[in-house]
């Protein structure tokens, strides 16, 4: 058998799938990857933009601003590709427990997957919060203030406090909730599903394991190998959207013979 059939077997006998995504599964939908060769983090200094550097220096937030005043539009403008519908034809099927995603472009939203069934561990780039008074700002209404005045560093508009995108920086703690969500459905699923993740940064990478001391199958798709490829019942190193839409194909069929 295959690799594609027998994870399209497991996907057929599994009740309750999570689906962990990364960079991997939004390349193919246009948007740079931060850690690839010739991603962003080689067009721009990740040590830049950690959290006790952005609240410390008006200096370092123009940086900061500057640098995602330039990477929005790509991903406002990006579209779900094959990849996203697959998961969202998983939720469907009645398969799907949720999504894991470390991704901040709400890419899976977009394409379908209900809001509550997505676990955004890293954020989202979607919206902007004051640290000062927690008013709320539609990342759009940011990026016009950038482009149409001299603003370079935009302030609250109630306050004038520091405005932050919702995104967790390097060196700001993970979201409780939602690390602990993520933990808690990663143990209790019967199939761990990686799509486009290189499993290297933590804690998000843990899930995988936890999901396998929990009894779950491991299944990982992703260009290049992983640290926790060992773990893993299938691994398929291609493109995630061609992929997961054939495996997602031949479990749907697989249901109905």
């Amino acid at each position: 058998m295959d690799k594609i059939s027998a994870a399209a077997d497991m996907i057929a006998q599994s009740k309750k799938i999570v689906i962990f995504t990364g960079a991997g599964i939004s390349t193919e939908s246009g948007i740079p990857d931060f850690r690839s060769p010739g991603g962003i983090w080689d067009r721009f200094d990740a040590n830049a933009f950690t959290y006790p550097k952005f609240i410390s220096s008006q200096a370092n937030r123009e940086m900061y601003w500057d640098f995602s005043k330039t990477i929005w539009p790509a991903i406002a403008q990006a579209e779900p590709n094959a990849g996203h519908y697959a998961v969202v034809e998983l939720h469907r099927m009645g398969k799907l427990d949720c999504v894991i995603t470390q991704n901040i472009d709400f890419l899976h939203q977009k394409s379908g997957v209900p809001e509550d069934k997505v676990i955004e561990l890293h954020g989202t780039l979607k919206g902007v919060t004051c640290l000062e008074c927690d008013r709320k700002y539609p990342r759009e209404q940011i990026q016009k203030r950038l482009i149409g005045s001299a603003e370079k560093v935009p302030k609250c508009d109630s306050c004038g406090g520091i405005l932050k995108p919702t995104t967790v920086m390097f060196g700001q703690p993970m979201p409780e909730w939602e690390t602990n969500e993520a933990e808690t459905r990663s143990a209790r699923c019967d199939l761990f599903l990686v799509a486009g993740s290189s499993l290297v940064v933590y804690p998000a990478a843990q899930m995988p394991v936890v999901a396998k001391h929990g009894g779950a199958k491991l299944i990982i798709i992703n260009l290049t190998p992983t640290p926790h490829d060992h773990y893993a019942d299938v691994v398929i190193n291609e493109k995630i959207g061609p992929v997961l839409s054939e495996i997602v194909k031949q479990a749907r069929a697989k249901l109905k013979n």
